[in-house]
């Protein structure tokens, strides 16, 4: 699962366990709503250092050719 929809079906269960009284639904939903908070936080790091990437090979460009360094923007 990606880990938007672990994050949801996690606090849905959370929700689900506490509304019902169910302890072991709402650990599994609170350990599956972490879960899908960790995914996203390793795609978000990912996504940057693949952005700062880009843009030092984008800057050695211009260097190796005497250009200025211009950013791209998004």
């Amino acid at each position: 699962m990606s880990g938007r929809r672990d994050k949801v079906a996690g606090k849905a269960k959370e929700l689900s366990g506490k509304v019902t009284g169910d302890k072991d639904l709402e650990a599994e939903g609170k350990t599956q709503h972490l879960v899908g908070k960790v995914e996203k936080a390793g795609k978000d790091a990912r996504d940057s250092v693949r952005g700062a990437a880009r843009a030092l090979k984008t800057s050695v460009r211009a260097l190796k050719k005497n250009e200025p360094v211009v950013r791209e923007k998004k």
